[in-house]
């Protein structure tokens, strides 16, 4: 048992890199969609320069690409776990709960929130945890 568990833990630094490159992929794709119109359907309208939309689109791609590479990792992350907050509460919970009342909209599947919620404890353990094994914060560590 002990060599089953030695043997994933030297895997774990390797599947975190894996997780952070999956997600900020997805999560730079979200910011690509508001910002410059990638993949968006048919006829949507960009965000106005410099409303709170373009400002968490610019969030979205520039901190999903930074966390893509790998590059200041825990900061980035700490940045985009709060945005993701953020996004939940005002933009799932809170309008979900204005439009229903009492009655629903604070659970993420009743106010479809769940990659929200999902992405700001995905980013909370980047922030924690840092890139893994395969990150440009651990290649510029190194050299040091």
């Amino acid at each position: 048992m002990a060599n089953l568990n030695s043997s994933y833990a030297g895997w774990t630094p390797r599947v975190l890199s894996i997780l952070r490159i999956v997600s900020a992929f997805m999560f730079l794709a979200h910011g690509a969609q508001k910002l410059f119109g990638f993949l968006a359907p048919p006829g949507s309208p960009s965000p106005a320069p410099f409303s709170q939309m373009w400002v968490g689109g610019g969030i979205e791609f520039f901190g999903g690409l930074l966390l893509l590479l790998g590059l200041f990792t825990r900061p980035v992350a700490f940045i985009l776990s709060g945005t993701m907050a953020v996004a939940y509460f005002q933009m799932h919970a809170w309008t979900a709960f204005q439009k229903q009342g009492l009655s629903g909209g604070f659970w993420p599947l009743q106010n479809r929130g769940e990659l929200a919620a999902l992405y700001c404890f995905v980013f909370l353990l980047f922030a924690v945890a840092g890139g893994g094994q395969w990150s440009l914060d651990r290649l510029l560590r190194r050299e040091r």
